[in-house]
């Protein structure tokens, strides 16, 4: 028992988080598992439970089943919490719930909750964690408000008005991907007022929660000498062009295809609206399998990058790609310094970032070629859609889903978990405890290119 007390205290805290992950998808899967969670005649096999647990807690969206015609009411609540438990984090809700029973927040929970949440340092990790849920629940309430006042002009009772709304609400905040319409969003399609909030519950929930802490401190105007961070105006930058990138590619590749036929607002918030969803959102006003493979392959570009850091999103995020980015513009200009809004980037993040892209296209790569031959009926296309949506934790899918092999099943849940833990996070899982140098050898120069 000491020995294996022990190991487990040995265990380094990326490597604890990872173990929690893996406890709440045992805790999902059984909460899925229990009576009247699915409707009446319905049977789920074990496997199939597993792949929506995991994809619940990754808050993908990815499903092999049609949740409106296999879960109960009471199945859509078990889901809706396992949805917060994924979108709010493993180490926020223990914390929650710690901090509710009175108990003392030690160093290290305090370590869990820095590499949890990616932080530099433990001052104030306990205070964030009471922020973002504060923020994030507040977001929820007033998008199920809003929707559930807006629905009852569509169903016949106020409760399902409110089921649906609240449904809505919290699966796009936590930007799940799930939907219990059996149609995604497609009934809205001419409903832009049920898109523009679903999309501004969507961006809530992706830009990154110590932005939303930021913007709330700046606009409490409590302190007159407040200055967003370096971070904040990386991500939202970033957040930005991506989203305007997105909406113009996705209208320049359909103008003709998928769109063709439409009113220019319709092709408008056609193309908005997957710019936002296809980052990390997964919902969908239209059937994606009109769409080309051109825009098939470029919406899986915007999944694999994915969301901010510290928000509900996965992929390789936002400051990844930008300090990429960044990094060769100032490389071709001959610059040894990567320097943005006077600030100046630490060598160490640009190593990180270039390690999360090589390792993330790495996987992807692998996974697609596995399942090109596990999976015969389905097309190169489909297949590279189908892994990086799973990556990204993003939930759109061109119909595949439902008919992949139990090994194709494996792989786009292995996908999913480490799109929702995070590659550093991962990576650290894999290297366990760091070693840093104690010496050092003497330096040569090594031709490249």
């Amino acid at each position: 028992m000491n020995k294996t007390f022990q190991k487990i205290k040995s265990l380094t805290p990326a490597q604890v988080i990872v173990s929690y992950y893996f406890a709440a998808i045992a805790i999902s899967f059984l909460l899925l598992k229990l009576p009247n969670v699915h409707l009446e005649g319905v049977q789920l096999s074990y496997m199939d439970t597993m792949f929506t647990a995991i994809s619940a807690v990754s808050v993908t969206g990815l499903t092999v089943v049609n949740i409106s015609e296999t879960y109960s009411v009471f199945g859509i609540v078990v889901l809706m919490f396992i949805l917060q438990l994924g979108g709010i984090g493993i180490m926020s809700i223990g914390t929650f719930f710690w901090l509710l029973v009175g108990k003392r927040i030690g160093l290290r929970e305090r370590q869990l909750i820095m590499v949890d949440h990616n932080q530099f340092s433990m001052s104030g990790v306990v205070k964030l964690i009471r922020e973002i849920i504060k923020i994030l629940l507040m977001i929820e309430l007033i998008g199920a408000i809003i929707l559930t006042s807006y629905f009852t002009q569509f169903y016949d009772t106020f409760n399902e008005a409110l089921l649906h709304g609240v449904f809505a609400s919290v699966s796009a905040t936590t930007n799940g991907g799930f939907d219990i319409t059996g149609n995604s969003l497609t009934p809205y399609f001419n409903d832009y007022f049920v898109q523009i909030i679903t999309m501004i519950l969507i961006i809530l929930g992706a830009i990154g929660f110590p932005v939303l802490i930021e913007l709330k401190e700046f606009l409490s105007n409590k302190n007159k000498n407040f200055r967003f961070s370096l971070f904040t105006k990386i991500t939202t930058s970033t957040f930005g062009i991506l989203l305007l990138v997105g909406s113009i590619g996705n209208l320049a590749l359909e103008y003709f295809n998928a769109f063709a036929g439409m009113s220019w607002h319709e092709k408008l918030f056609a193309s908005i609206f997957h710019s936002v969803s296809s980052r990390s959102g997964g919902l969908t006003t239209m059937d994606i399998t009109a769409f080309s493979d051109a825009t098939n392959v470029f919406l899986s570009a915007l999944m694999f990058i994915g969301a901010s850091p510290s928000s509900v999103g996965g992929g390789i995020r936002t400051t990844t790609l930008a300090i990429a980015v960044l990094f060769l513009i100032n490389f071709a200009r001959g610059k040894n310094s990567i320097q943005i809004f006077r600030r100046e980037i630490e060598l160490i993040d640009v190593f990180r970032a270039f390690a999360v892209i090589i390792l993330a296209g790495f996987m992807v790569l692998v996974a697609t070629m596995a399942l090109l031959i596990s999976e015969p009926h389905a097309t190169a296309v489909e297949i590279l859609f189908e892994i990086t949506s799973a990556f990204g934790t993003c939930g759109m899918s061109l119909g595949i889903t439902s008919d992949l092999s139990d090994f194709g099943k494996v792989i786009v849940m292995l996908l999913m978990f480490i799109g929702r833990v995070g590659l550093i996070s991962f990576l650290f899982t894999i290297g366990g405890k760091t070693d840093p140098t104690k010496y050092h050898y003497p330096k040569e120069r090594v031709i490249i290119g």
